[in-house]
């Protein structure tokens, strides 16, 4: 018999939440702990190095950290039912439409949770993890120690006075608009099945919006399809089909890619330009033989949403993420390059696949570093 593994996390935990999916479509046995402080201090630190759920035990006593490295080690473990398409247009779209939901999707998830008047769930939810078996109404005054820290984010992400009418005109009126009619014709993202995009999408629109009470009425009632692809995605242990046929990409999805490259493309491509002058200072051009340890953060860059400019932070390790289909695009021969081009242009694509990166973003021990 398989002995279990383990899952560190929580219920509204953005990144959880897209790990916990994934453990339930492969059905992979698991046991969930909650990531309390305690467990914090005695295991997620101990063993990773670092303060972030999701973790993954496995049978072996491995710890695994960051949710596409733990999709990634499972997959070779569970190759039945990959969230990987075989094919080249549809691997390449669901990489892509992973760190979409991953990096970009963390805006109006951070904006509804944070920016809601009554913040009593969340701050009780994060009262669980200082002192789960307390009172309800206990919970809710540690919890708020906590979440006033998470939500002092807020702004550095880009989500200010000045954008918040951008964002939700952008995600009410657009993303969430166009995502609903690819639903209402599509059970999952490329077909009958989930792929590694699905995932990404179901962290921030779950955890941050289905489970919260105020954006889930918002949900429900302007995104009926969406919420049931939830519904899908919570029960999909024992679903069979298989991704659509002959590597095509439905055109329900072009405005979302071609809003991922018009709108958040530019902002990794800056994020990769500025790390690259930042390891250049930093090395002064000396031949490092030792792995350098990337910045959380790499001071403000502008970006705009929706037509509306302003200031975010600089986030050194998204381009980790933006090097997946980077790298997969550059692995295709000459003819499935030629072959992918019309598709690649109608969604402003094409030269966004061919961006030159100055330096790679690595993992090491669960830390990003240039090697």
């Amino acid at each position: 018999m398989m002995s279990n593994y383990t899952l560190y996390g929580t219920e509204f935990s953005l990144y959880s939440g897209k790990a916990r999916a994934y453990l339930d479509y492969k059905s992979i046995p698991y046991d969930e702990i909650l990531s309390t402080v305690r467990v914090y201090k005695d295991t997620i630190v101990p063993n990773t190095g670092v303060k972030f759920i999701p973790v993954v035990k496995t049978p072996d006593n491995e710890y695994l950290q960051d949710t596409s490295n733990i999709i990634d080690q499972l997959e070779v473990k569970f190759p039945e039912k990959s969230v990987y398409p075989s094919s080249p247009k549809q691997r390449l779209v669901s990489l892509l439409l992973e760190l979409y939901g991953d990096e970009w999707l963390l805006i109006p998830a951070m904006h509804y949770r944070w920016n809601n008047k009554d913040r009593s769930f969340i701050f009780k939810e994060f009262g669980k993890v200082v002192s789960p078996k307390s009172p309800g109404f206990v919970r809710k005054f540690l919890g708020k120690k906590v979440g006033d820290r998470f939500k002092s984010m807020v702004p550095a992400l880009g989500i200010t006075e000045k954008t918040i009418p951008a964002i939700e005109q952008w995600f009410e009126k657009g993303f969430l608009v166009d995502l609903d009619k690819h639903f209402e014709a599509h059970s999952f993202l490329l077909g009958d099945i989930p792929c590694i995009a699905d995932f990404g999408f179901y962290g921030p629109l779950f955890a941050h919006m289905y489970r919260e009470p105020n954006s889930f009425e918002m949900l429900n009632e302007q995104a009926p399809n969406v919420v049931g692809w939830i519904k899908r995605m919570q029960n999909s242990a024992e679903l069979e089909g298989d991704f659509i046929a002959d590597d095509e990409i439905p055109e329900t999805l072009f405005p979302i890619l071609a809003n991922l490259f018009d709108t958040h493309w530019p902002v990794l491509e800056d994020t990769a330009v500025r790390l690259s002058e930042w390891y250049s200072r930093e090395t002064n051009d000396i031949h490092i033989t030792e792995p350098t340890r990337v910045p959380r953060r790499l001071g403000m860059h502008q970006f705009t949403i929706n037509g509306v400019t302003e200031q975010r932070m600089v986030l050194p390790h998204s381009q980790w993420m933006m090097q997946r289909p980077i790298h997969l695009y550059s692995s295709f021969s000459s003819n499935e390059k030629k072959a992918m081009e019309p598709f690649l242009k109608k969604i402003n694509a094409l030269y966004a696949m061919r961006f030159n990166l100055d330096v790679e973003v690595s993992r090491l021990d669960n830390k990003f570093v240039i090697l």
